[in-house]
């Protein structure tokens, strides 16, 4: 009985080969593009400085206002920098996926599945590519100056709320790459759609959502939950009111609504590797 109860469960091993597939293949593209480093830095501080023009045009929005519906710059920057990290870090985990409508196109998603490894970690560590980082640095930079400008009063739940919103913000952006790719085995063209909602998505968390159409904020709760990435839980850590009228508890709600969107865009994968036929070729 003792024996058995120590036996790891099927997900256990099959998540582990998983892990070991992409860190494998992740590393073998690291280790390519740190063969050439100065082009490898000139490339990362080139994306750390254009991604930071996006602030620069909200940060001169505000040399003509004090507010943007209602939140001042630090606040703005907040909601900015907690997008941007959370896409950042989705996509440098598997923002190698977008393009996944072109391997189908070319057939070369064939020899993906007849490896011995889960098709969604190579997939999703193909052509890993460190530079997009950058991203991820700029962001937690203006993200940095945002907390210091408010001067937040951190308690453990805080502290805590701020922790999941990093984590279920990735993991829900993480989804939509999934889900997007799954979505290019049925139209191999819809790269776009995906970016829509990756990208189109971050921008728009970007701003506040007091300053959107009512409809479009409620898409934003109940239809793709991007709301629940930083604009419910800054309500809570920022002490603002809700201009969205929802439920209170929906400001901790974020690892339920990353739990479902991970589970969709699961169920999705399943649907679009099962419908793969190949190219004929």
């Amino acid at each position: 009985m003792a024996e058995s109860l120590s036996v790891p469960p099927p997900w256990y091993g099959r998540t582990r080969e998983a892990l070991r597939a992409y860190r494998l293949v992740a590393g073998m593209w690291l280790r390519a593009s740190l063969a050439y480093r100065t082009s490898f830095w000139i490339t990362t501080v080139g994306n750390a400085v254009t991604s930071l023009l996006d602030f620069v045009v909200i940060a001169v929005m505000f040399q003509h206002t004090t507010t943007l519906g209602g939140w001042t710059l630090p606040q703005v920057a907040f909601l900015y920098g907690t997008s941007g990290l959370t896409l950042g870090l989705a996509d440098l985990l598997v923002g190698s996926l977008d393009q996944l409508g072109q391997r189908v196109r070319d057939g070369s998603v064939d020899t993906v599945l007849v490896r011995p490894a889960a098709a969604l970690a190579q997939l999703s560590a193909d052509r890993f590519a460190l530079r997009r980082a950058g991203r991820v640095v700029q962001n937690l930079l203006v993200l940095g100056w945002s907390l210091w400008e408010l001067q937040l009063d951190w308690t453990g739940p805080k502290l805590l709320v701020m922790a999941v919103l990093v984590v279920c913000g990735t993991v829900i952006f993480g989804s939509a790459f999934v889900a997007g790719a799954a979505f290019q085995f049925f139209a191999t063209d819809a790269a776009e759609v995906q970016n829509s909602v990756t990208y189109g998505g971050a921008t728009m968390l970007q701003y506040p959502p007091s300053v959107f159409a009512r409809d479009l904020v409620r898409g934003a709760v109940y239809g793709i939950p991007l709301a629940f990435v930083n604009w419910l839980p800054a309500l809570y850590l920022l002490g603002l009111p809700d201009p969205i009228g929802v439920p209170g508890w929906f400001r901790f709600a974020s690892p339920l609504a990353a739990l479902l969107c991970a589970a969709a865009a699961g169920l999705a994968w399943r649907a679009g590797i099962r419908s793969y036929r190949s190219t004929g070729s």
